[in-house]
Parts: structure tokens; C-alpha cells; sequence
């Protein structure tokens, strides 16, 4: 994003930049960033999705009542039940009296001694824990249904689990293109050439391509006057207000069109393919199974009369800004204009994977250390083998266990993640049990939350490097130091010790070379670089 300096400048429309001359440069030049006045940019948020989930499940009828309850709490409420005025958060005692014919479904849940979560009868918060495993992979599966639709230009960035951006500006050039051929190239008397403005666009269509949102919308607290029974009454011409009759179509309005087009066509797939309805483009005016449109004509009135608390510097001007808040408040004065200009851009794959119990009553036992510890390890394998089979070469680096004690006290120890060719709970429990019994050591504990967390990276071409995992981890001992509280992790590599034999050298020489303690290795590659610092961050 350019910075604006205020020196010499005086103060300018806060939205001048929202009707930019649209030139055959901007229309022929592929990748212009965010800056490109042609941007087209949708978010489509899943409606209600975890009792969406749950409904597509168990195949109900999303016109019935449901909630997705977790112990004595909603956490999800489809429209149908919030028409009874049931809430999120909401107690199921409350709920049902709201509405007796409500369905509830509880969320799934591990439990000791499966590998795998599951719908339960009755699970106990004492002894089972949360498992959104379920909405992940549905999550996973709608979103690549979404890219399956796309032209494969479009870019993608997955928001949350039930929200994601589109970015169709590369697609829609080439529609426009497609749709208007005499813009491929400037007439042969255009004075600017590639800078010529584009002509005037022909007049849009808006029909089934979403809800426009209004250039100048009324204030939602003033109430109308009934109109006066006059004889003109009923031939009054709409209101410009309500029908943007007096707005100009701009190249940016065609491109929002097309965008708009490929969401709802997008959109449509989703639902009829996988059951689930979904809002696109602009959350604050969604309505569920629908989508809007912000037009950048629309932008100023959008946020007029948006019920904003605790903004005391709106009314700035953008140089009282960055004199009073530094260079970085014009994040801040573009935000609250509704301009963002970051970019949309797919995440990386999982760096961490993290499971966690608040429990209750606390952990005072051995054996309910083991109890927690082998749902929380079976939690993290059934993510892992999930995360794997999206991205093969994923494989965890390190694995943290932490607790909380219950007068407020935090601790945690990691140590390298094990290697395995099938991942199973065992896989993790076994040195998540031995870094317990070293960071609790003897003393009494009374544990109110504890958690297992891996640390992953990418291992690119691991079967093709090294078939036999075992010679790759010999080969990457001879140039890192695991660094442990065990005895035997902290020895140096036999070879070494052997090496120091053979020659008879045990400390370098005192001259200019570096010593042996100091000396730069060659960095690791492959399935070695997996190795290195294993346990430093």
C-alpha cells in the first residue's frame, strides 16, 4: 500500500479514489496487485454451518428446528430455531422451553479407548472432550468444491471455518474481454494509447445476481411519514434513493456483475451438491441464502450508519492522523472506509496442531493424567492423519505438552516429535506420558487445563530422499545436538567420540581458525534439515 504524506498537501475527499478512470492498461495488464481498480473481491459465509453440518448429518429437514449443543450449552443455531428467539450460548434447559419441538445434537466427543470421536449417548464433560473434526473436513469439502467450480485463476484464502475470500479480478478481465472484444486493444487514433480511457459501459442487468446494496440508504432510526393521501400519490416515480436510478454504470460496476455471476453460480453448486446454504460478498448486509453487492458508489453510505462504539478518531483527517498516530494509521483511515487492500492469498498448510481440556474437577491423580492424555493423543492423531492426507510431506517436529495448575501457575516441556510409519494414539502417548513425568516430577499437582501440541513442517520429497527413515535420522545426528534434559540425548554422536580417537584431538588448536565447537557445518538438506534444532525455537 503507497503511504500518503500530509506535507504540502491539503485535505482531499476521503473517497476520491473510488471512481477512478478505468484506462485499457488497467483492463490488458494482468496482475496489478491490490491497487487494480478492476478488483473484484467476494466473501461467502456458510449459514449456520455447525448445525448445517449436523442437519446435512443426519439428513433433516433444514426447515425444522436444530441446535448443536455441547454439554448444557448451544453453540450453534439454525434460522429455523432462532425465529423462537433461541441464541448462541443459550442454556438447553431455556431453549427447549422456548421451543419443545426443538432437535438438539450434541457435539461429537473422544473418549478413552477410541481412536476415533463419536456421537454418544450422554457424553460426560468429566470424562470425554470436543471433537470439530466433523466441520473441518466439511469445511475442506465445500471449499474445494468452491475451487472445483472456479476458473483456476481465482484466488482463494480460507478465512475460517465457515468463511473464505475470492478474488476473481484475473477471471473477470478476461470476461470482459471475452464479452466486449473491440477493448482488446485501443482504437488506431487513441491519443494515450494504452492510458485511453475505456468507453462508457453499456447498462447492467442486476437480475439474479444478488441484493445491490443501496448508493444512499435511509437512516434505519428515522421513521417515515405515511404519505399524504393525494391523487398524485400513486403516480410518484420511485424514490433514487431506493432505486439508484441516478447512478452511472462504471467499468467497475460490470466487473462486480461477472464477479457476482461466478459467486452465485459457485454458490448454487454448494447447496444443491452438499446441502448447505451459504451468504456471499457482504456480511453485514447477508441474508441468509443470498448475496449482496457493494458497488464502490455504495462504499460511503454503506458505513453511514453503522452502529460503530469506541471509534474517537473517525472525524480525522488522514494528515491529523498520521501526525498524531504515525505513518501505520492509514491501515486505520481505510479500514474505516471501508477500503482494504490486502490480498487474497491461499494460507500455508497447518504449522501446529493443538488439543486442550479444561477439566473438571482437577487433575490430582496419576491415572487421570493417563486418561486425559490418551484422548488428547488420540484427538492429535486423527488431526494429523487428516492434515497428511492433504498435504503428504506434513510430518510434526516437535511435540509440547503443557498444564495449567489451578492456583494460576503455567508449565511446558517438548521434545522431538516420534517417527512412525502408521500414526496411531500410542504414537503420541507414549513420549507425551514421559515429558509429563519430567516437568511434574514428585511433587503434588492439582492440574486444571492440560494440552498436546505438534509442530509441523513440510519435508519436501520424503520417501523419495531417504525409503528408510532410520539411515536419514543416523545421517542427520552427525550435524545437530539435541538439545534435552535426558542424559543420553544430550551425548554427542558416537561417530564423533570415535573420530576424536582416530586422531587424538580432543580440543583445537589455539591459533586464528575457528574451533571445533564454533565450526560452521554445511547446512543440512532433505530429511536431515527435518532434524535440525528439533527441539529449539
Amino acid at each position: 500500500m503507497d503511504r500518503i504524506s500530509a506535507k504540502g498537501k491539503e485535505k482531499a475527499n476521503d473517497y476520491d479514489d473510488l471512481n477512478p478512470v478505468i484506462t485499457y492498461r488497467h483492463l490488458l495488464t494482468n496482475k496489478m496487485g491490490v491497487l487494480d481498480p478492476l478488483r473484484v473481491v467476494a466473501l461467502c459465509d456458510l449459514d449456520a454451518f455447525y448445525a448445517a453440518a449436523e442437519q446435512v448429518r443426519l439428513n433433516i429437514d433444514p426447515e425444522l428446528p436444530l441446535a448443536v449443543q455441547q454439554w448444557q450449552g448451544l453453540i450453534a443455531v439454525n434460522y429455523p430455531a432462532r425465529k423462537f428467539g433461541i441464541t448462541r450460548m443459550e442454556n438447553v434447559t431455556e431453549a427447549k422451553k422456548k421451543c419443545p419441538e426443538l432437535i438438539l445434537v450434541h457435539v461429537a466427543t473422544f473418549k478413552e479407548g477410541e481412536s476415533e470421536p463419536g456421537y454418544w449417548e450422554n457424553p460426560d464433560v468429566n470424562t470425554h472432550k470436543v471433537s470439530l473434526d466433523h466441520y473441518r473436513r466439511e469445511s475442506t469439502k465445500i471449499l474445494n468444491l468452491h475451487r472445483e467450480c472456479m476458473d483456476p485463476t481465482v484466488e482463494v484464502e480460507k478465512a475460517s471455518v465457515d468463511e473464505a475470500f475470492f478474488d476473481f479480478t484475473m477471471p473477470v478481465k478476461k470476461a470482459i474481454l471475452d464479452r466486449f472484444p473491440h477493448l482488446a486493444s485501443p482504437p488506431p487514433d487513441a491519443p494515450l494509447g494504452l492510458d485511453t480511457p475505456l468507453p462508457p459501459p453499456p447498462d447492467i442487468s442486476w437480475e439474479g445476481r444478488g441484493n445491490l446494496v443501496p448508493i444512499n440508504p435511509k437512516n434505519p432510526d428515522e421513521k417515515e411519514e405515511p404519505p399524504l393521501p393525494t391523487a398524485s400519490t400513486s403516480t410518484q416515480p420511485a424514490d433514487p434513493e431506493e432505486t439508484d436510478d441516478n447512478h452511472v454504470t462504471t467499468w467497475q460496476d460490470v466487473a462486480l456483475s461477472i464477479g457476482a455471476e461466478f459467486m452465485m453460480k459457485s454458490r448454487m453448486e454448494v447447496k444443491n451438491r452438499l446441502g448447505y446454504t451459504t451468504s456471499a460478498l457482504i456480511a453485514s448486509y447477508k441474508k441468509r441464502d443470498q448475496q449482496s453487492i457493494l458497488r464502490n458508489a455504495a462504499i460511503p453510505g454503506f458505513l453511514r450508519y453503522m452502529p460503530f462504539q469506541k471509534v474517537t478518531f473517525s472525524a480525522l483527517a488522514i494528515h491529523d492522523m498520521q501526525r498524531k498516530f504515525g505513518e501505520e494509521s492509514i491501515w486505520v483511515y481505510n479500514i474505516l472506509r471501508g477500503i482494504d487492500h490486502n490480498e487474497v492469498k491461499e494460507k500455508v498448510a497447518t504449522k501446529s496442531m493443538l488439543a486442550s481440556k479444561n477439566v473438571r474437577p482437577n487433575i490430582t491423580k496419576p491415572v487421570e493424567v493417563t486418561h486425559w492424555l490418551r484422548v488428547l493423543s488420540s484427538e492429535l492423531c486423527v488431526r494429523l492423519i487428516e492434515a497428511r492426507e492433504r498435504t503428504p510431506a506434513l510430518w510434526p517436529k516437535t511435540l509440547v505438552l503443557g498444564f495449567r495448575q489451578a492456583f494460576g501457575s503455567t508449565k511446558s516441556k517438548q521434545s522431538p516429535f516420534p517417527f512412525a510409519k502408521l500414526i496411531t494414539p500410542e504414537l503420541v502417548l507414549k513420549p507425551a506420558e514421559k515429558l509429563f513425568k519430567e516437568l511434574s516430577g514428585s511433587a503434588p499437582y492439582k492440574i486444571s487445563n492440560i494440552s498436546l501440541e505438534d509442530k509441523a513442517e513440510a519435508l519436501s520429497k520424503l520417501q523419495a530422499e531417504h525409503a528408510d527413515f532410520h539411515v536419514a535420522q543416523d545421517l542427520a545426528r552427525e550435524v545437530i545436538d539435541i538439545s534435552s534434559d535426558d542424559e543420553d540425548q544430550r551425548k554427542k554422536p558416537e561417530r564423533k567420540k570415535l573420530e576424536q580417537k582416530a586422531t587424538g584431538k580432543t580440543k583445537s588448536k589455539p591459533d586464528n581458525k575457528k574451533s571445533a565447537s564454533t565450526k560452521v557445518k554445511k547446512p543440512p538438506e532433505g530429511i536431515a534439515k527435518f532434524f535440525t534444532n528439533a527441539t529449539k525455537r
